[in-house]
């Protein structure tokens, strides 16, 4: 143990002797390993972390295949994760091979305490919820059967741990006392135990809720006893001994047989509908130890990717570390020569090298540590769009620790074993003379091939920097088919301030009328479905002479929205017209359509006026009336295609919806509108809580917030790349050049210019940079075939992306070059051939 000790304060006085060499590194390093390990934390906490539950792995999430019809309520992810209150109920009271099975589904609700509202995340849970997750209570009790047994029988909550501390000072007094939901009195029952979020992987509600209750918490809508209503999530824990396969066997028997019955309340059921609603449609189980989360799926290529670029950057840092090792370990050849002829094994001089490494490792790996979270944090942010906690915990864990741990030590002995493996063969004459020649050789091979190997890696990050910068760019200049700028939007539901459904209507008139006083508001409009938010309201239609084939989709976007909807956001009427206050409930029923809708059905605009539609299929009058046809946009994503839609009056109650997304058109700066639209809502009524005020530029960046995040990360990677390459293409370079003094002399003295003496180091370096970048184009090339669902109108072999990197890493090599190759040409012959 002494001899170690001995080692490390050898190392220590070392690293001290070159402080401009040990700042390098450990800076180096701290960048690679924290870069690392952030990405880490939140690949670990997205992709692998289990949920703090009892036996996180015999949860399994259930699933379907096949057809279905009806209401479908979605909070991520498609459509066959959802099942109706009465399926779950068959399904957790049938089965023989779950110990429990519970349903829940994400809200969000009007909370008020001590006068005080906000709008909070809610989750509503069935009554067995923390039994089957083996969740306790850290104060009161949680939910039990009886609070999921009678509908708006039990106005009970369950707070959670984190939202207990910040909203109610940790008091355990509030246990028993009420508070409003939606206006409606609730009863604080307990609250979670702490380090419990949810099972739903990345949210964070702050209460939790009966399901029995969903007439308060989603007034207007009864899906409650609607077995064609799918809105929940269905969860079940494996009996011990039972595997998935085993219990997905027998699910599907018991799914097959429910949906039989359940086939006989659907009238005019064609046989192709009743096959795939029956006999082609099975149960498929999915292991939810980590929980269902849509953020999951949106992230997982995305952070794959990162954790790919930045493992690549881990080698970077390896490889130039290495080098800068080798011409040091080369500068110190005297020294080591020394200790040879003194006597030392070689085996220590090798621990010696190895020792100095780690240690180097290590203080740059705690220094990357130190850092990490909040770069984590800031990820979390970025691609989460969170606005207050972080979705996910940025807190390193003892995964995170242990990969900092091991990625620090695992660089250390690697880019060590290099000049370690250079000190096995000493040449103890020319060391002791400390000869130019000592450096030469398979040493100077090495750290050639580590420049290139540099050098190609920052090729790798470049291409894919650009691809990503480049998708980015093609997503913000798309065409979305409406005028998004001066636009403010928020969110407003009238339920969640106390108002009765009927209600709803009248407050929102009375909203509008205030936000159209307001000076500089040019237009304004409402929807229930918002634009590029990444939500869909679907719903089956019947048009007027249209026999839909075999396997045409007649399901159909169908926001409903207010007058003034288009002019607030810019979508040109092409024939007909728009709503107006005439088209009320009692009026005729009309719609307005999408151009992509009119192609669809009738072929052009013009002969879809005057048609008749209706909302759902089979028999029944066909009673909507088409009056307008608007431009197509974009509705759910930037990124994704556009898609018919049908557009129906607000006022006409085609749907029970009572909150709606309003869109506000001002001539000022959108930014300056918002206190004032906040006014405007408070003289209508104090209680009335607008969510989530931003402008639609800030709404669209929302929507590619994984696009540019991931933009934003890869050029910083590539730009750290250039550096570190940079640094260790100069280091290299002026120990080569320094060594070859003698050379450089000699040639000068015999008749050399001095800019062929540059252009011998010039020539030199862009031979090993060439043959890099030849090499490493094509591998560019492959590896952007594999990240091509993430790029959107960019080939993977883009010429000017590729044409960027190779200028971009050209010029990167000529400014690291520059200086050594200017120092040699300053060389004065006389000098040079007395330097030994």
């Amino acid at each position: 143990m002494s001899g170690y000790m001995q080692d490390v304060r050898y190392a220590l006085r070392q690293m001290l002797r070159a402080p401009g060499f040990t700042f390098t590194a450990i800076i180096t390093l701290a960048l690679g390993i924290g870069a690392n390990t952030a990405i880490f934390t939140v690949f670990n906490q997205v992709l692998l972390r289990h949920l703090p539950v009892e036996a996180p792995q015999q949860l399994e999430q259930v699933t379907f295949v096949g057809s279905d019809m009806g209401h479908m309520s979605s909070f991520g992810g498609d459509g066959t994760l959802y099942f109706s209150n009465a399926m779950y109920h068959d399904l957790r009271d049938k089965n023989t091979v779950f110990s429990g099975v519970f349903a829940n589904v994400e809200d969000s609700v009007g909370v008020s305490w001590k006068n005080q509202a906000e709008t909070a995340d809610a989750e509503m849970v069935s009554g067995n919820y923390f039994q089957v997750l083996g969740v306790p209570a850290f104060a009161g009790r949680t939910f039990i059967d009886d609070d999921d047994k009678v509908k708006d029988g039990s106005p009970v909550a369950v707070l959670s741990y984190a939202y207990w501390q910040e909203r109610f000072a940790s008091d355990r007094g509030v246990v028993g006392q009420t508070l409003l939901v939606n206006g409606h009195p609730f009863q604080i029952v307990g609250v979670a135990a702490p380090g419990f979020s949810s099972a739903i992987g990345g949210f964070k509600p702050k209460l939790f809720v009966p399901i029995t209750m969903e007439s308060q918490v989603k007034p207007g809508r009864d899906y409650l006893l609607n077995r064609r209503a799918r809105f929940l999530n269905v969860v079940g824990r494996l009996k011990p001994g039972v595997s998935p396969a085993t219990a997905q066997a027998s699910l599907t028997v018991l799914w097959k047989a429910l949906r039989a019955e359940e086939l006989k309340a659907i009238p005019h059921a064609s046989q192709r509908f009743s096959d795939r609603f029956v006999n082609q449609s099975s149960i498929i189980l999915v292991d939810d130890a980590r929980g269902f989360s849509p953020t999951r799926t949106e992230l997982k290529t995305p952070l794959m990717i990162l954790m790919g670029m930045v493992l690549l950057l881990a080698a970077m840092t390896c490889i130039n570390l290495m080098s800068l090792l080798l011409v040091r370990g080369a500068a110190r050849g005297k020294e080591f020569a020394v200790r040879y002829a003194l006597g030392a094994a070689r085996g220590r001089i090798i621990r010696q090298m190895i020792v100095e490494g780690v240690l180097l490792g290590l203080i740059g790996g705690a220094l990357g540590l130190a850092f990490a979270p909040a770069a984590a944090e800031f990820l979390v942010r970025r691609v989460t769009s969170a606005t207050g906690e972080a979705a996910f915990s940025t807190r390193p864990d003892a995964w995170v620790l242990a990969f900092n741990l091991v990625l620090s030590l695992g660089i250390s002995v690697l880019f060590s074993l290099a000049p370690a493996w250079q000190m096995m063969k000493p040449n103890l004459t020319d060391g002791l003379r400390q000869k130019a020649a000592s450096g030469l050789g398979a040493a100077q091979r090495i750290r050639t091939i580590a420049i290139g190997l540099q050098i190609g890696l920052s090729v790798l990050l470049l291409s894919g920097a650009g691809l990503f910068v480049r998708t980015l760019y093609q997503l913000k200049g798309q065409n979305l088919g409406m005028s998004t700028d001066h636009v403010v939007l928020f969110a407003l539901d009238p339920t969640m301030s106390g108002y009765a459904n009927s209600d709803s209507l009248a407050v929102h008139e009375r909203v509008q009328a205030a936000l159209a006083s307001l000076p500089g508001v040019k237009a304004l409009g409402g929807s229930t479905d918002p634009v590029l938010s990444g939500s869909e309201s679907i719903a089956n239609i019947s048009v007027e002479g249209y026999t839909p084939p075999p396997e045409d989709d007649t399901d159909m976007e169908t926001p409903l929205i207010t007058p003034g909807y288009f002019d607030a956001l810019g979508i040109k009427l092409l024939a007909g017209r728009t709503f107006n206050e005439a088209d009320r409930a009692g009026a005729a029923k009309v719609a307005v359509v999408s151009q992509g809708f009119a192609a669809k059905f009738f072929g052009s605009p013009e002969k879809a006026l005057g048609h008749l539609l209706k909302l759902g299929g089979g028999a029944g009058p066909l009673d909507t009336q088409i009056i307008g046809i608007v431009a197509d946009t974009k509705h759910y994503g930037v990124r994704d295609e556009i898609k018919p839609v049908m557009y129906l009056p607000f006022a006409q109650g085609a749907r029970p919806r009572n909150g709606l997304a309003w869109y506000v058109r001002t001539t000022q700066a959108p930014e300056s509108a918002e206190n004032m639209i906040r006014a405007a809502i408070h003289t209508v009524d104090p209680k009335l809580v607008p969510d989530g005020i931003k402008t639609m530029t800030q709404q669209i960046d929302d929507n590619v917030s994984n696009e540019r995040m991931i933009a934003l990360l890869a050029a910083c990677f590539a730009i750290v790349a250039l550096l570190t390459t940079a640094v260790g293409l100069y280091g290299v370079l002026a120990y080569a050049t320094a060594q070859r003094t003698r050379e450089i002399g000699i040639r000068m003295a015999l008749g050399a210019q001095r800019w062929s003496v540059v252009r011998l180091i010039l020539t030199d370096m862009a031979r090993v940079a060439g043959i890099s970048i030849v090499l490493a184009l094509p591998v560019s090339i492959a590896l952007s075939r594999l990240m091509r669902s993430q790029l959107f109108e960019v080939s993977p072999f883009d010429p000017l992306t590729l044409t960027a990197c190779v200028v971009v890493t050209a010029s990167m090599v000529l400014v690291a070059s520059a200086v050594p190759a200017r120092r040699a040409a300053s060389v004065e012959p006389t000098q040079a051939l007395r330097t030994e």
